[in-house]
């Protein structure tokens, strides 16, 4: 078990599954980007249904798939880690909601088996 350590941040980047940047989807640049600047890991959801600053809800229909639904886009590191990606994060998300928060890390890695 690793010991709490007030230094990991959570980074949660919230927006719409249209978003673009570069032509590609918004997520996966900003997956990459991550990435690329050596975050542990991150993962994008998927959301069913949502509504943000437009208060426009967006969900699925049976009768028209919404191709704007909501994405969640989270990754836990070291505070300085975190950090260093926030000015990036800023530069490229043009609507949504980024967030940062302190975590208790418990665990991180995985377990070899024999």
């Amino acid at each position: 078990m690793v010991e709490s350590r007030p230094e990991w941040l959570r980074l949660r980047i919230y927006i719409g599954e249209s978003d673009r940047y570069k032509g590609k989807p918004l997520y996966l640049y900003i997956l990459h980007q991550l990435k690329k600047m050596g975050v542990r890991g991150a993962t994008v959801y998927r959301g069913i249904a949502g509504y943000g600053s437009h208060s426009l809800i967006h969900t699925v229909d049976l009768f028209r798939l919404s191709e704007d639904l909501p994405i969640v886009i989270e990754s836990i590191d070291e505070e300085e880690k975190i950090k260093n990606v926030l000015p990036v994060i800023e530069e490229i998300v043009e609507e949504g909601l980024v967030t940062v928060d302190p975590v208790r890390l418990v665990y991180y890695g995985h377990k070899k088996k024999p």
